[in-house]
Parts: C-alpha cells; structure tokens; sequence
C-alpha cells in the first residue's frame, strides 16, 4: 500500500508560478513512477507529467512542456511539480499519483487526494 500526500497548490496570477509536492508513505519502494495528473471542472484527468524513480527519466504533456518541471528527492520520498509562466487553462485540481507508466490516469494504482490550483487573469 502506497500513501500519497500532495500540498503546495493555491490561487495565482497568470504568470506566476507554484511548486506542488508529492510525499509517498507506506509501503512505496515497489513503485516505478509518479505521475502528476489534472482535472479541470467538466473535463477528463489527464496526464501532467511523470517521472521514473529509478532512472530520473521524464515526460511532460505538451500543453505544459516548458512551462512545468517533474523532479524527485528519493531520500525524502518527495516528488514536485514546478510550475512556471501560470496559465488561466492550468486551473485544476492536481493529483499525483503512484505504481503506474506514463501519463494515462487509467494506469496508476495509487492516488492521492489532490490539491487545487487556479490561476486567474
């Protein structure tokens, strides 16, 4: 069983930016990838970014390559989403979510209860 915390999400200006966080607990070395997802009010989750623990190897959705950037800090079990140059279609809830590939929600296993960011003009 794999426990996931998000925090770091908030309300913004357009441009500005914010550094989600992502702490695994539990029974986590099992996990290959963490990935970042996204839901917007009305729409489908969709894959933000993920990373692959064992080889640092990233991806990133093409609406948020440039902007965002996925890393990890393994000794504190602690993945992070940098978000720069905010935009008002990033608004979202975002979830990061464990023991999955790439960026297909319908993947991952384990899930964490998101934390909301809304970017506003």
């Amino acid at each position: 069983q794999v426990q996931l915390v998000e925090s770091g999400g908030g309300s913004v200006q357009v441009g500005e930016s914010l550094r989600l966080s992502c702490a695994a607990s539990g029974y986590f070395v099992s996990y290959s990838a963490v990935g970042w997802f996204r839901q917007a009010p009305g729409k489908e989750r969709e894959g933000v970014a993920v990373i692959y623990k064992r080889t640092g190897s990233t991806y990133y959705a093409d609406s948020v390559k440039g902007r965002f950037t996925i890393s990890q800090d393994n000794a504190k079990n602690t993945v992070y989403l940098q978000m720069y140059s905010l935009k008002p279609e990033d608004t979202a809830m975002y979830y990061c979510a464990a023991e999955g590939h790439g960026l297909l929600p319908r993947l991952y296993k384990y899930w964490g209860q998101g934390t909301q960011v809304t970017v506003s003009s």
